[in-house]
This record gives structure tokens, C-alpha cells and sequence, in this order.
């Protein structure tokens, strides 16, 4: 066997190991509850190229292997159940993505600068949270994004803790909103899985939907927010089904000189049901020697993960294609006005905005 063959061979096989031990790592690294689920490893995405995310809105989503999941929670700060979401997420050492909203931010820049000191990423969600933002006129539409960030920010009290993605109120993009959101290199997050939580459903519902709608997708965003009782409720026993079903947080950041983004595929972030695949391909062990340097530059470690044996002396990797238009995420969306459904507005305290969703 050549020296070049051997040294392929050998990434290739270091390649499955890292997959493994990436995932292994995550309850093992949570100091005093050996069976936390953890955190089991971190994204980091650069927002000018990937500027709309989320199957719920967008051609495209993130970059996640199956089984994967990145939780998110909207609206909040609010006591008391910030912080009760907050000493829940640090028991199982898991860290989310919040999207703050600006009123909120004011009024308990505490609970803004403990998430972020938790190791929270910290988005935002529009200052006021208006219930009908599609209908607002562009410079409204834009005060609220600009000032929700500038509360934002003077909670964290230093502009760089803040990460430049943003989450419209109620789904509520515009063409418009979404274009000066790019000029400011900041990046749209719709979700893939809603939960329901701001309806008058129970906690283990809440779990249920959320459970189920991830089992038929196999991997996603998450939805949900810390300002309801009933999720404070819900995340516990979730965060434990999670586990025993062999899912796995991933945490998001946003790219910068000191953190570079982590390397993927374009194929990688669009929507399952949206990708193009081309024949399956069959790797035989015997042809190892085409794993070249050159094949595993090319292939991101998640498509390296996802080899999965044929047969006794094949594997089989699925050739990813990209969509005819290389700007889907920037010019495509899905039709969101049909088979969507309206749900019952949020009504909890603070919450009670008149919150409006759809899917």
C-alpha cells in the first residue's frame, strides 16, 4: 500500500473517530451530573454567507447531522422563569440560542448578561415584539429591529457579546426587513420544529409535539420560550427524552477573526425534502486508494459521518447536489399562505402581546 494511500486511509478513519467522539463527549464534560445531556458540540457560521435560516420559512437551515438538535428560546428576559430556564440549562450543561426582545432587555439586563456569561448565544427578536409586524412600514419594521439590538446591547454592555442574528416576531418577514437585515450582515432565523408553548397546552404536551414533530424531521431548530410556566415545566423531562433517544445539542456562534466559521458544504445547509440527489454512490473498502486528500477536502465531516455500510465490503455516500440557483436561501422562501394554520395567541403575564404564528 502506497504512503498516500495510507495517509488517506488513515484520515478517513480519523474522520469517524472524531464523528464519535464529538458526541461521547457531551455528558462526560457536565461537572456533577454524569448523565446530562450536554452540549455535544459548536457550530460556528459566518452570517454573510447563510443569511436566512429554518424550514419554516427558508430554502435553507443549518448544517446538522441526524440526530442533531439546536435549541432556541424567544421573548424572554422575564423572572421567574428566565432564571428557572436558565439553572435548568446549566444542571444539563447545555447552551441554547436566545433571541431577546428590547422592552425585555430593559427591564432585567441581569438575566441578559447571565445567559451570555452561561455561555448562552444572545440574538434578538425586535424591541417591542409587535404583533403584526409584516403589516409595519419599512422605517417602523427597521426601528424595531434597530432599537431591539441597541436595548440589546446595553444590556450586555459591550456590542461583541451581541451575535448579529435575529428572529422576526410571529414569523413575520418582509422582503424588505430581511434586505436591511443583510446590509447588516445580520442573519434570519426562522425554526424547524415549533413546540407550541405559547398555547394553553401542558408541559408533557408541550414535550410531546416537540418530540414528535423532531422524530419526523430527524434533526433541527427547536423553538421555544422562556417566559411560559409551563415550558420551565416541559424542558426538564424533554432535555431527558432527548437523551434517551439519541439526540444531540448542538450550540451555534457566529464566525469572527478569532473564530473562523466551521467548514461545510452548500448542500449541507438546504432543506432535506429540497436537496437534489444524484445516484448513490458505492465506495467500495477495495477503492479506498480514491479516498484521496483531495475527496476528503471536499466532503465536510458531517457528509464523512454519514457513510453508512451497504454490505460487508461497500459504503454508500449520497452525492449532494446543489440547487439549480446558488442563491435559493436569498431568493427563495416557501409559499406562507397555504396549509398553515393559525395558532391561539400567548397569554402569560409580560407574554401578552397578542403573539401571532404560523406554519
Amino acid at each position: 500500500m502506497t504512503h498516500s494511500v495510507t495517509r488517506s486511509l488513515a484520515i478517513f478513519v480519523l474522520s469517524f473517530a472524531v464523528c464519535g467522539l464529538a458526541k461521547a463527549a457531551a455528558a462526560a464534560d457536565c461537572p456533577g451530573n454524569p448523565d446530562a445531556i450536554g452540549t455535544s458540540r459548536t457550530i460556528v457560521v459566518d452570517p454573510t454567507e447563510h443569511t436566512r435560516v429554518g424550514a419554516m420559512s427558508y430554502a435553507e437551515t443549518l448544517p446538522l447531522a441526524d440526530k442533531e438538535m439546536v435549541l432556541t428560546l424567544d421573548d424572554g428576559p422575564i423572572a421567574p422563569y428566565t432564571d428557572r430556564i436558565l439553572d435548568i440549562l446549566a444542571s444539563e450543561c447545555v447552551h441554547a440560542t436566545y433571541f431577546i426582545v428590547g422592552d425585555m432587555a430593559r427591564h432585567r439586563p441581569d438575566l441578559v448578561q447571565r445567559a451570555y456569561r452561561e455561555g448562552h448565544t444572545i440574538g434578538t427578536h425586535s424591541m417591542s415584539h409587535p404583533y403584526r409586524f409584516r403589516a409595519l412600514s419599512y422605517e417602523r419594521a427597521k426601528a424595531q429591529i434597530d432599537d431591539g439590538i441597541e436595548a440589546t446591547t446595553a444590556a450586555l454592555g459591550d456590542a461583541k457579546d451581541l451575535a448579529p442574528f435575529f428572529r422576526f416576531p410571529g414569523f413575520g418577514n418582509t422582503e424588505s426587513s430581511e434586505e436591511y437585515l443583510a446590509s447588516r450582515n445580520i442573519m434570519v432565523w426562522g425554526a424547524d420544529i415549533p413546540a407550541d408553548d405559547w398555547t394553553h397546552i401542558g408541559p408533557r404536551e408541550i414535550v410531546r409535539r416537540a418530540l414528535t414533530r423532531l422524530e419526523q424531521k430527524g434533526k433541527g431548530i427547536l423553538l421555544l420560550h422562556d417566559i411560559h410556566p409551563a415550558t420551565v415545566a416541559a424542558l426538564p423531562m424533554l432535555l431527558k427524552e432527548l437523551k434517551e433517544r439519541g439526540y444531540h445539542i448542538v450550540h451555534v456562534v457566529p464566525a469572527s477573526k478569532e473564530n473562523p466559521k466551521t467548514e461545510t458544504t452548500p448542500e449541507a445547509w438546504l432543506v432535506p425534502d429540497r436537496r437534489r440527489y444524484a445516484a448513490t454512490q458505492e465506495l467500495a473498502l477495495s477503492e479506498v486508494q480514491s479516498l484521496n486528500t483531495d475527496f476528503l477536502s471536499r466532503h465536510s465531516p458531517e457528509d464523512l459521518c454519514s457513510l453508512k455500510a451497504m454490505t460487508g465490503r461497500s459504503w454508500s455516500l449520497a452525492a449532494r447536489h446543489s440547487p439549480r440557483h446558488s442563491s435559493v436561501s436569498r431568493h427563495s422562501s416557501m409559499s406562507r399562505n397555504s396549509s398553515m394554520s393559525r395558532m391561539a395567541r400567548a397569554r402569560a403575564g409580560h407574554a401578552d402581546r397578542g403573539d401571532r404564528w404560523w406554519w
